[in-house]
């Protein structure tokens, strides 16, 4: 029996009518996945996102460092861009397992490959930040040294960024469901990373523009990382549970305290020191947690199958 004006069978009990439709069951053929998880080594991949991003964003501090007069930290900031791209290199080379695969993705400009781009940026990049880390340590070509800081920085933020949109780019649930957020989020993580290091290697009078960029990436991270649970709905499932859940809080926890700890304390060696540490950790752990996140959601069934919805017609 049906009730007035509804097509869906329905059954009386205490508490009012309930329709009569099975819950939803998220299952793939033997329960293996619906797609092919990436197969990168996190160590690499996840390491290279971090390298590449702190490598970016440490150049546009390099040059506002160089272009404001504060030429200790500007120096400390080109050379460990020029040490984060090249361990990043390094990082992919090792995961694609010959030296000659890097090599022939530069064959060809793909603009619609985000890996292809980001190819290039790597290589027109590396050679700036070696320009201007290398000026700036032998007082050489200052002329040239800036032109190459100047190039660096320029390109910096499409390095920090790209790494996202390459991610975003593929059908892993947890990473393309955020496609919009999640190049905004390394953004916000590569900036503080980058903000961490200059406290770190930068001197204490030096760091105040840095501690401002601590506090400014610190909200835009933990306010991005946010919208993009909101967005993936279920599948921010993996976002908090697992490696990952453990990861991402750490990096909440290490990027707020650092950004607090270099606002109020920042002005003391050893406390800036600290919240440098923290917020390259933070860093660190956003790009490890992402990285584990995707995996995760590639892996289950749950979030790759097309969830069953329950309706009511009336």
């Amino acid at each position: 029996m049906t009730s007035a004006g509804s097509s869906t069978p329905k059954t009386r009990g205490r508490r009012g009518d309930r329709p009569m439709v099975p819950k939803a069951e998220f299952e793939s053929y033997y329960g293996r996945p619906v797609i092919k998880a990436p197969s990168w080594a996190a160590t690499d991949i996840a390491g290279y996102f971090f390298l590449g991003g702190l490598a970016g964003a440490g150049s546009v501090f390099a040059a506002g460092a160089h272009l404001t007069g504060r030429p200790r930290t500007a120096t400390a900031l080109k050379v460990s861009s020029l040490a984060a791209v090249s361990l990043s290199a390094a990082a992919l080379v090792h995961d694609l397992g010959r030296p000659g695969r890097f090599a022939n993705m530069l064959r060809v400009l793909k603009p619609t490959s985000p890996m292809s781009v980001g190819s290039w940026l790597l290589s027109v990049y590396g050679p700036a930040a070696g320009v201007a880390a290398a000026s700036a340590v032998t007082g050489k070509a200052p002329r040239i040294g800036a032109l190459g800081t100047g190039a660096a920085a320029l390109i910096g933020p499409a390095v920090a960024s790209y790494t996202g949109v390459l991610a975003a780019d593929t059908a892993v649930p947890a990473w393309h469901g955020v496609h919009r957020e999640l190049p905004y989020l390394f953004v916000a993580s590569a900036t503080a990373a980058a903000a961490g290091m200059a406290l770190v290697t930068g001197p204490t009078g030096e760091n105040r523009p840095v501690r401002c960029a601590a506090g400014l990436a610190a909200l835009a991270d933990t306010a991005v990382a946010a919208a993009a649970e909101r967005r993936l709905g279920m599948v921010a499932e993996t976002w908090r549970e697992g490696r990952a859940g453990t990861l991402l809080r750490t990096a909440r926890v290490l990027t707020v305290s650092g950004a607090v700890g270099a606002a109020v304390l920042g002005r003391h060696r050893g406390a800036a020191i600290a919240s440098g540490l923290a917020l390259l950790a933070g860093s660190a752990c956003t790009r490890f947690g992402v990285f584990a996140a995707g995996i995760a959601s590639a892996e289950d069934p749950k979030y790759t199958v097309v969830p069953q919805r329950e309706t009511k017609r009336t």
